[in-house]
């Protein structure tokens, strides 16, 4: 694996990547997700089966298909944050930041010093890479999510908060934050609007202080919405997601329910 985060790259080129999210902890399907060609798979800490001590086969998993391995973390935790990464994590997501304090300390988290205070760990994020140096190891991306109403009225700050390389909207958290729904069906068109005008407003500070905003969509169609607003970190699709939609798009077919082809289609 490069010493240079391509993750990185491509944001700064202002280029996409487009994700895969992983909820389960097991590496074969993670392998057979990472087969469909996603730039990068997140494996997912917070709200996933995974921990810590599964994360280096997860990420051996992805990394058998070129695919770049990142975690969501449980939270805005030092430890967690610098084992991850000691095990070769691309991009730490940390949830649920509001304001710029909490921003610095999710930066000072992923990086060695002067950078940081990430702690110099022996285990295969040095080795599996092109460079043992230090400075090139220190590549990490930072990716801090808002979805809360504070993070939200703190954007700005927290965009402008040296280290934050993205933010990463998780829409349904960020609903209920502003007073909604976690789910988009059962909102209002008024309420519709107020959700649209907190991602505007999240996407616009990112590109106000050369930030890549990210979101979490789970089909193609969502993800091409906001490929087409200008999002450089976009998660297309989870594991989860994928199994149940595609068995019932085959039943369909099976019942006579769905022409073949728009089956195939939707999976």
């Amino acid at each position: 694996m490069a010493s240079i985060n391509p993750l990185l790259a491509r944001w700064r080129a202002g280029e996409p990547s487009l994700g895969g999210w992983l909820t389960t902890a097991d590496p074969q399907i993670a392998e057979y997700l990472a087969s469909g060609g996603f730039d990068e798979i997140c494996v997912d800490q917070q709200h996933g089966l995974a921990d810590a001590s599964l994360l280096a086969s997860m990420f051996r998993a992805l990394e058998v298909h070129g695919v770049l391995p990142t975690t969501r973390v449980p939270g805005n935790d030092f430890a967690a944050i610098g084992k991850a990464l000691d095990v070769g994590a691309m991009a730490i997501i940390v949830p649920m930041v509001g304001t710029p304090e909490e921003a610095a300390a999710a930066v000072d988290a992923c990086h060695y010093p002067p950078r940081g205070h990430r702690s110099v760990g022996p285990l295969r994020g040095a080795f599996v890479r092109a460079s043992d140096r230090l400075d090139a190891l220190d590549e990490a991306a930072c990716v801090v999510m808002v979805e809360t109403a504070d993070g939200v009225r703190n954007v700005d700050a927290i965009a402008a908060t040296p280290g934050v390389d993205a933010i990463y909207i998780g829409p349904g958290d960020l609903a209920l934050g502003l007073g909604l729904s976690a789910w988009s069906e059962d909102w209002t068109p008024g309420e519709a609007s107020v959700h649209a005008e907190a991602v505007e407003r999240i996407r616009s500070a990112c590109l106000r202080h050369g930030v890549a905003p990210g979101i979490h969509t789970g089909d193609g169609e969502t993800a091409r919405r906001y490929l087409d607003q200008g999002f450089l970190m976009v998660t297309v699709a989870n594991e989860l997601g994928l199994i149940s939609s595609g068995g019932r798009a085959q039943l369909a077919v099976a019942r006579g329910e769905t022409p073949a082809g728009v089956a195939a289609r939707a999976v």
